[in-house]
């Protein structure tokens, strides 16, 4: 996102992946080639189970407060403690990709995290309720970071910005989807019938992927030695670019966590006092985060990495200022800014990781994919204190810090590659 230009990246991403002779065919995935549309909706449909599966609880929790009597803040370790242990075991499950395949370890953890969330419903106390949330959150861990790894090692370079957007707009779509469904649903049976609602779709989802799923062409089995794996990780924590994307996935996701986390709890209080099932149909705003996620290659094609990252930081800081209105419409369409801007702004992230690395490309995205879910799981109890505190100005104050951490680490890195640039010169003369 911020530094380096993504030209550079992505000239080192096709160096790493070209093949051994000239004349050798490049077999990777391709738009409009054979098994491409295929790859994509499976992962789309992975996204898809993700998403809904890992904040089946957020739109709920005004709820979940009510049925356990207890406060926002402690509802809220639902969502935070699923995040929480996916940002534990992300990297993990991603060295276990690295020896058994990005297929083989995707498909075992939304098979355990669907059979999970087969059990949520049943939790008989909060307690339990946040352990199992905890579990299923672990078993996500092995999706995220192996999909990046999967998408680039079998799409073609040019294509894979385009192909990871797709992936994020998977996640979009999940999450969008569980909380309407999961809010009507709740609204005539409760929040347990919501979530094993949510189950069951998970379920079909797994299945399509699993049988959608090309086998992978271009993966070389890596070494489980842990001295290889903290070798793979002191070197991606040692690249400057890495550690600024890792950072601003962080703080996007902080102000997404914070603002969803609490929005329910808004929008049932006074003076709107939304019934639970418009309060889930709020959600369909994600739609906007569909399209500007699968819209982030061409973003980074016309503005390049650090201008995308800058439209994509003015348009969520431009939403939260205007969800302080007490207009539902501003609401409304402050929802619509901050989701826009957080979906364009994972997208260039994430992308920027996997082409900025060269080897090791699941313990990068890894990498990326627990400080961004470390991010969602402070944003969600911070967010909650935040608006116990100040209201939703305390949680908008929140989300501009955040907001201004991304400007300040893009701009870093932009004086970092000036400096760079100017010391490359005088060593060459």
């Amino acid at each position: 996102m911020p530094p380096a230009s993504s030209g550079a990246a992505a000239t080192h991403a096709v160096a790493a992946r070209k093949p051994s002779s000239p004349e050798a065919p490049d077999t990777r995935l391709n738009p409009g080639g054979p098994g491409y549309r295929r790859m994509s909706f499976a992962l789309f449909l992975a996204g898809v189970a993700t998403f809904a599966l890992l904040y089946s609880t957020q739109a709920l929790l005004p709820l979940v407060s009510a049925d356990f009597g207890v406060s926002a803040s402690a509802a809220s370790w639902t969502v935070s403690g699923a995040t929480g242990a996916l940002a534990l075991c992300v990297l993990p499950l991603s060295a276990l990709s690295e020896r058994f395949g990005r297929r083989t370890v995707m498909t075992a953890s939304l098979s355990v995290a669907v059979a999970v969330g087969l059990l949520v419903p049943f939790a008989p106390s909060l307690s339990a309720l946040i352990a199992l949330r905890a579990l299923q959150g672990a078993a996500l861990a092995g999706l995220p970071a192996s999909a990046m790894a999967y998408l680039a090692e079998e799409v073609r370079p040019k294509a894979l910005v385009a192909a990871i957007g797709l992936f994020v707009a998977g996640n979009s779509i999940g999450g969008m989807s569980g909380r309407v469904i999961t809010g009507w649903v709740a609204q005539e049976w409760g929040w347990r019938a919501a979530v094993a609602t949510i189950g069951v779709i998970a379920v079909a989802c797994a299945v399509a992927f699993r049988l959608l799923l090309p086998q992978p062409r271009h993966f070389t089995p890596g070494s489980l030695r842990p001295r290889v794996l903290a070798r793979t990780v002191r070197g991606h924590l040692a690249n400057p670019l890495l550690c600024r994307l890792y950072v601003i996935g962080a703080l996007f996701m902080t102000v997404f966590g914070a603002v969803y986390t609490v929005i329910g709890y808004r929008l049932t209080a006074a003076p709107f006092s939304l019934p639970q099932g418009i309060i889930g149909s709020i959600f369909l705003v994600y739609l906007v985060g569909t399209v500007s996620s699968a819209a982030a290659g061409k973003l980074v094609a016309r503005l390049g990495r650090r201008g995308a990252l800058y439209l994509a930081v003015g348009t969520t800081a431009s939403g939260l200022l205007l969800s302080l209105g007490d207009a539902i419409v501003m609401v409304l369409l402050g929802l619509v800014l901050i989701t826009a801007g957080f979906f364009a702004g994972h997208a260039v992230a994430s992308s920027s990781v996997s082409h900025t690395a060269t080897h090791g490309r699941a313990q990068a995205s890894a990498l990326y994919q627990s400080v961004y879910y470390i991010g969602s799981s402070v944003g969600g109890t911070l967010g909650a204190v935040a608006f116990h505190a100040g209201g939703w100005a305390g949680t908008v104050a929140l989300g501009l810090v955040a907001v201004l951490g991304v400007v300040s680490v893009t701009l870093w890195g932009s004086h970092a590659a000036r400096v760079q640039q100017r010391q490359t010169l005088v060593a060459a003369h």
